[in-house]
């Protein structure tokens, strides 16, 4: 277990670690820069830097912990990569079903992956599954979340990379938007979030902007801590409510 800045978790969770670029969020991965500096400062579990890695000596972590947490599964990773088999996933699902007093968020750019491997299983009542929507033509991966009996489906639009047009979130519980940060960093504009934040708001879907990162609300690029995460002059950062399972 790992604590984390990130806005939306309390705590990480890597059992696999490493993965390889899949669409146009990928280009400026933060999670590949962590561990080659991970790696450099000589951790063991990064000693294969970014390479896709399997963890299964952390695959009961989250039974020692103590308290409820919401945990983000593979924050250094996607649980649900080509090169993840399906009985290892299927142990990590046994650890999640065995800690209900935690909720554990997963995130992943497979959306078709995860479809298929919970086609023939049953969602954990904790966990939480999401996919990211970064532009216009990873919409397709909400039509496969759409189809899951999760008690959470969300968004994770980070980097928002462009106006994502009409959305259909039926069935979304939760919408994160977030600009991207970094020397490579691509600007995120206003409108293009606030396109998601009306969309969110229609459908009755929980709204959480989570930064502007390296490009400001201005234009202007800077420190993401200056940019910070005021939307229209206010801190927008809501929760979902767990839905009753059908």
């Amino acid at each position: 277990m790992a604590e984390t800045k990130i806005e939306w978790t309390d705590k990480t969770w890597n059992p696999v670690t490493g993965c390889t670029k899949k669409s146009e969020g990928c280009a400026n991965c933060y999670a590949e820069v962590m561990a080659r500096r991970l790696k450099g400062m000589g951790q063991l579990k990064y000693r294969n830097a970014f390479q896709l890695t399997l963890h299964p000596e952390d695959l009961d972590e989250p039974l020692k912990w103590r308290g409820s947490h919401n945990i983000f599964v593979c924050s250094m990773g996607d649980l649900f990569h080509e090169n993840v088999p399906f009985d290892f996933i299927d142990r990590v699902m046994k650890t999640i079903h065995d800690t209900p007093q935690n909720r554990y968020q997963i995130l992943t750019k497979r959306a078709e992956r995860m479809q298929e491997y919970f086609t023939t299983r049953e969602v954990p009542i904790n966990a939480w599954l999401g996919v990211t929507v970064e532009d216009q033509r990873s919409k397709f991966r909400i039509d496969c979340l759409r189809n899951l009996n999760a008690s959470v489906r969300f968004l994770s639009c980070e980097p928002l990379l462009e106006d994502l047009g009409e959305l259909n979130l039926q069935g979304i519980d939760w919408v994160i938007v977030g600009g991207e940060s970094g020397v490579k960093a691509r600007p995120m504009r206003e409108e293009w979030v606030l396109n998601v934040k009306q969309q969110s708001n229609d459908n009755k879907s929980a709204f959480f902007f989570k930064q502007w990162g390296t490009w400001g609300q201005d234009g202007i690029k800077r420190n993401k801590h200056v940019n910070g995460k005021l939307l229209q002059g206010e801190i927008v950062q809501n929760m979902p409510e767990e839905r009753k399972r059908i």
